[in-house]
């Protein structure tokens, strides 16, 4: 075959090949969806991306189906999705710990930003600092004084190694120059349990986990992590009012694996944002959640950043997930 063939050959198929990807994003979803929860049904992470896997179906006229694959701190689901070819129709949608078990894991079969596409920001889930209700905490600044007369005694649990709530914790630990002890829980339900029953002392957490039992007296919450008061505790302070600067919270995100089209990866987030502005807005607002509509490159800068920030509190704190 002749040089000019050749290069013709070669041209033919690459326009072929880019006018059938465009095919695809103009008719896509031609097919249900497959949305990957790689935890179990019930948790917050689940109620927040059945709620959106409804919106988009409703939206792009196609089922979003969602499958539960727990296992692993969320790796089986999180592998999953990165082994799935990148045509958009399997996603993943993860909280901020899929960012963070990388740094606490000793083996994770995959790199978030090398191995996954960000597609859109949720929401961000702003953090309460429930403590017993028998304790004199009133507040940070009691907190303070409380864990400073009684250095190493007091003790707040975390609900999973590397969780947002666990590096919360080490983050006021550090930010406060406190010294308490603290202990691991294998989920929020036992460590609730036992902050109200008085075996444990404090705990970090999304805020609709200890809600119900704060608006029932069954426990303080002397603070929020977000940088201003949450709408739905406004008589609550937040931790930066005694110590600037202190701002973390948990987040819900959706991703696709690597390569994912532009124009797929795109049609999803605009898909994502629309569905933030319908009444799923309202029902995230009343349990804590603030809204995080944005493009796919900003949720890729905030991610970028915030595993910069985390790291740094994995390898100050040492946390470590036995494997």
């Amino acid at each position: 075959m002749q040089i000019k063939q050749i290069v013709g050959a070669v041209c033919t198929a690459v326009a072929f090949a880019v006018s059938a990807q465009a095919a695809a994003a103009d008719t896509y979803p031609s097919r249900p969806i497959r949305m990957v929860i790689p935890f179990p049904p019930g948790g917050t992470l689940d109620i927040v991306g059945r709620m959106l896997a409804q919106k988009l179906g409703e939206q792009m006229g196609q089922s979003i189906v969602v499958e539960n694959r727990s296992g692993g701190n969320g790796v089986i689901g999180g592998d999953l999705v990165a082994k799935a070819p990148a045509d958009g129709y399997t996603l993943l949608f993860n909280a901020s710990t899929f960012t963070s078990a990388q740094m606490t894991m000793k083996s994770v079969p995959y790199e978030v930003e090398r191995d996954f596409t960000p597609i859109a920001l949720v929401a961000k889930a702003p953090l309460s600092v429930a403590i017993n209700k028998d304790l004199p905490i009133t507040d940070i600044k009691s907190l303070m004084a409380y864990a400073k007369a009684n250095p190493g005694k007091m003790t707040f649990a975390v609900g999973s190694i590397g969780s947002a709530g666990h590096l919360s914790t080490e983050l006021l630990k550090r930010a406060g120059n406190l010294e308490y002890l603290i202990v691991p829980y294998k989920g929020t339900a036992p460590a609730f349990n036992n902050l109200i029953g008085g075996q444990i002392d404090g705990f970090i957490d999304p805020i609709l986990g200890s809600l119900q039992y704060y608006k029932s007296g069954m426990l303080k919450v002397v603070a929020v992590t977000s940088a201003a008061r949450a709408p739905n505790l406004p008589e609550v302070p937040t931790v930066a009012e005694t110590i600037p600067g202190y701002e973390f919270y948990s987040w819900y995100g959706l991703w696709g694996p690597a390569k994912l089209p532009a124009d797929i990866a795109t049609r999803l987030n605009t898909e994502v944002n629309k569905a933030l502005s319908t009444d799923m807005r309202d029902r995230l607002v009343e349990q804590g959640l603030l809204l995080t509509p944005g493009s796919a490159a900003d949720f890729a800068k905030f991610q970028h950043e915030d595993m910069a920030r985390s790291q740094k509190i994995v390898t100050e704190g040492n946390i470590r997930v036995e494997q």
